[in-house]
Formats: structure tokens, sequence, C-alpha cells
């Protein structure tokens, strides 16, 4: 079988991906620090204020400079996806898709080049920035492919039974607007480019806010999109580095609904604000996880340690997917935590664009802070089992790389409810599995769980967990590593507010509304 690049099958790539991924590095890294603008109705868009975007693995390097987005740019955008939107709903859809899949195109094209980008403004490993890359030209491709298989949201019913007239019924579902996007700092590429290609193909217009800390990423999707024949003003790209678009854009009452992935406090908020007033405007929100694993007396320990590492410090547990909480049949306890140390504490930590280092930094000060304030409550309270450092050795004192760290806690410990965001992992003994289960259900937030346990016990599992993305016995990742066609991914409870999971069945319909026609001969 030809090499297929997902989360699952990233760990044994063929060395070309590596070669192929050094040399755009090489090619990236001599082009930092240019000057780069808004894309405001098909054109670059400049602005007086600019702030530079620091690579959080070394602050001296500056990759580039990006102008701030104020009022003005956030009313010209969302003036300017207005304008468009009336053309852009009426071009026949094969051409819009036809539009969108080369965009997908042209990310492949650009795959390494644009993840060597990924790695250096986020902080992921080479391999996470490629999955990343990769998996939002899947996205174009995946929702071009739902948009037709549904035969673009337009189906006949039946005729009314009269006996003396003809009357035909239809169900149609039509794009709502002008559609805003705001993406996160963790994913910027995907989070931007998947609800990107979903608001598109539906036939909507777009405006997409990057985070501040990666207005790159986004500036580089927004690159695919034009060069691909994107019509002017159909998609429209505001940098923000300086934090305040946001608000700005979600107030503009051009704008007919909102894609938001951040916090659960953002994300309601920004749902409360869209519900309100006299007309109610969708909004789709993922809002974090405070995800957890359960590990039985009959679970495969070998899988279980290597997963639970890879979903716990993955991007350095910076993904709302991330794994922090482990409850274990404590028969077993030992036994799991003598496997899981050694792999923990043979983690490379480093420059993430060096092939050896599996752990780059956090991706912000702010973040770096956190991990350091986590760690003290945890260290006053917990058994420190791995980490629970910062570390400032040489160049790592430039950027903000912390110890991936394992502690043992008791069950009243706060943190067990507090999604942390970095690279910290809690675990607890338990006395049986119904234990495990009532403690991992016990959050407001639902999106991913973990499982390691016999057959009998995984059905269990699936039946009673409260969580929109599951796995069971998973060494590739005990609960992170959904891919566009493979595995939805959305959140139960507080953490997702449409229950339906992106690249689901479900997830296009959401960038409709319908409309039941019936017309009488």
């Amino acid at each position: 079988m030809a090499f297929r690049l997902t989360y699952s099958t990233m760990f044994d790539p063929p060395p070309e991906l590596h070669e192929q991924f050094e040399d755009a590095l090489q090619t990236v890294r001599a082009d930092l620090g240019g000057n780069f603008c808004h894309f405001i109705n098909g054109k670059d868009v400049a602005t007086d204020k600019r702030l530079d975007d620091l690579s959080p693995i070394n602050t001296d390097w500056v990759l580039g400079s990006f102008p701030v987005a104020g009022a003005k740019e956030v009313a010209e955008a969302v003036a300017a996806a207005a304008s468009a939107f009336p053309k852009w709903r009426a071009t026949p859809a094969e051409e819009r898709i036809g539009i969108l899949r080369r965009v997908g195109a042209l990310i492949e094209e650009r795959v390494y080049r644009i993840s060597a980008a990924v790695a250096l403004e986020v902080g992921k490993n080479r391999m996470e920035a490629l999955g990343e890359v990769q998996e939002t030209a899947d996205f174009f491709y995946c929702y071009c492919d739902d948009f037709e298989n549904n035969q673009g949201f337009d189906h006949p019913l039946p005729d009314d039974p009269l006996p003396d007239y003809v009357s035909h019924n239809r169900s149609v579902m039509k794009p709502y607007g002008v559609w805003a996007v705001i993406a996160p700092f963790n994913f910027p590429f995907a989070l931007a480019g998947g609800p990107v290609a979903a608001a598109l193909v539906s036939g909507n217009t777009v405006v997409v806010k990057g985070a501040p800390d990666t207005p790159w990423s986004v500036r580089l999707l927004a690159e695919c999109l034009r060069d691909a024949g994107i019509p002017a003003g159909v998609f429209n790209y505001l940098a923000d580095p300086d934090d305040t678009a946001g608000p700005l854009l979600v107030a503009q009452k051009g704008v007919a609904g909102v894609t938001f992935t951040g916090s659960h406090e953002v994300g309601m908020e920004i749902g409360e604000k869209l519900a309100g007033g006299a007309m109610p405007r969708p909004c789709i929100a993922e809002m974090g996880g405070k995800n957890a694993c359960i590990v039985t007396a009959n679970g495969d320990l070998d899988r279980a340690a290597i997963g639970i590492m890879r979903s716990a410090f993955g991007l350095s547990g910076q993904k709302c997917s991330a794994l922090s909480r482990v409850y274990v049949e404590e028969s077993v306890a030992d036994a799991l935590l003598d496997r899981l140390k050694p792999i923990v504490d043979n983690i490379e930590i480093g420059d993430p664009t060096e092939r050896e280092n599996y752990i780059g930094p956090v991706g912000n000060a702010a973040a770096y802070e956190n991990f350091q304030r986590y760690t003290l409550q945890l260290k006053e309270s917990a058994s420190i089992l791995a980490g629970n450092e910062v570390l400032v050795e040489g160049d790592l004192a430039k950027g903000y790389f912390c110890a991936p760290t394992v502690v043992e806690a008791s069950l009243d410990h706060p943190l067990w409810q507090h999604e942390m965001f970095v690279p910290v992992l809690m675990i607890a003994r338990v006395p049986d599995k119904e234990t495990a289960m009532q403690l991992a259900n016990n959050t407001p937030l639902g999106l991913t769980a973990g499982f390691y346990g016999d057959a009998a016990e995984t059905a269990w599992f699936f039946d009673n967990i409260e969580a929109g993305v599951t796995y069971a016995n998973r060494p590739q990742g005990a609960t992170t590593g959904a891919w566009p066609g493979y595995q939805p991914f959305g959140g139960w409870k507080g953490s997702g507010n449409s229950g339906k999971g992106i690249a689901s069945f479900y997830y296009l319909a959401q960038y409709l509304r319908e409309q039941s026609q019936t017309s009488v001969e």
C-alpha cells in the first residue's frame, strides 16, 4: 500500500518526506521577516500599525510583520463578502467545487513549504505540521465530495395528494450569507481551512480571522485561495496580531454565521451574542476538552503507555483533544507507570523542525507561565513522576520549552476539572472500571476519550462514555488523531454546541438553511 499521511500513519513515514521537508525548511528560513497584508476584496491591504510575529521556538526569530485589523478593516472585509455573496451563491455548484478542489491541489503542491512555516510559527514537530497541512487539503476535497453526494441539498418531495391540482414540493437548502471563521493558534491552517471550505462550497462568502500568535499560517491559506482563482470578495483574510478583531467581527450586523474554535468561555460568549437580537444567527463552536482515558486490568499496557504518551504530549498537550486525565485500575497501575515513565523520560525535546525532536515549545508566553503555575500547584500536593520544569539550557532559553509532566494526584485536586492546555498529565488509581467511568464523565466538557480493555469492556465503554470522539485500544493515540473521512470530530456537552462532528455526514448542512418550496399548477 502506498503511504498516505494521516495522524495515525505519521509515526512511520518514508524517508523522502523528511528530505522534502528539510529542503522546504531551508527555503522558508531564508525568507523570514517579510511584510504581509490582509486580503480583502481580492487585494492585499496594509495598515500603518503592524506587529512582528515571533517563533515560540526562539523569540529572536522574526517570522514576519503583520498588519493590525481594526474596525475599518473588519467592516471592509464584511462589506466585501456581503457584496460578493449574491453572485457566489448563484455560481453553479460545479464551478464552486472546481475552484475549491484547485485550492486542495495547491495546498498539496505547497505542503512542505506551508508545513515548515506552520512548524516555525506554532512550534509543532515536522510530522504534526505536515499532517495539519495535508488534513486541510483533505477538508477541501471532503466537503466538495459531500456537497456533490448530497445533490447540492436540493431534493424533490412527493406531490400533494390533490384530485384537481398538481402540487409539486421540494426541500432546498440555501446559504446564509457572510460567514465568519475564527481560528485557533494550535491548528491555524486546518481549523481555518476546514470551516472556510465548508462555508464556501455551501455558497456562503467568508471572512477568516487567525489567532494573534499565528497570522502567517492563515495568510498562506489565503494565498492558496487567491491563486486558485477565488473571486474578489468571496474570501477575505484578516490578520489579528493584537487580538482585537474577533469581537469586532462577531458584532458586525452583516455577519450571518460564525464558526469558532477555542475556549469554552469565549465560545459560549459568541454563541450567546449570535442567539440574541431580533434574528438569531447560527454558531458552530468547538470549545475544548478535559479528555480522559480509562485503563482496565485487562488492557494491553504496552499499547496504553504509548497511546497515552502520544495523546498527552503531542504538540506539548496543546490540542483540544489532548489527553489530560488517566484513570487506571489499581491492580495494574504500577505496571502501567513502569511502562509509561521511561517513554516520557526519553521524549526528545527541542527545535521541533529537527527530525529527532518530538516535542517543541508551548505556543506563547502565557502558556509558559501557566505551565509553571500549574506545576507549582501540583508539586505542593501531588506525586511528580516525570517532568515538572521549564527547560532553559542553551537555545531552549529563548523559547517556551516545558518538560512533559506526569503526576499522580488525589481526586480532590482542582486541576482534574481545569483544561490546562500544557504538557501535564494527571493519573489516578481507581478500584474498578465503573469508578473510572464515573470520574471520566464528571466534567462539563466531552470532546474525546480513550480506553484500553478487552472486547466486552470496549462495548461497555462506547455505551457509557460521554464524549463525541472515542477510541479504544489505540496505540496511535489514546484520545487524538481524527482525520477527515475516517473519524468525525466534535464534542458533547460543553465541548461543542452543534452535536455534529467536523467532516461528518451532518456537518455541511449547518452552513445552510432549509426552504420548503410548494408550487401548484
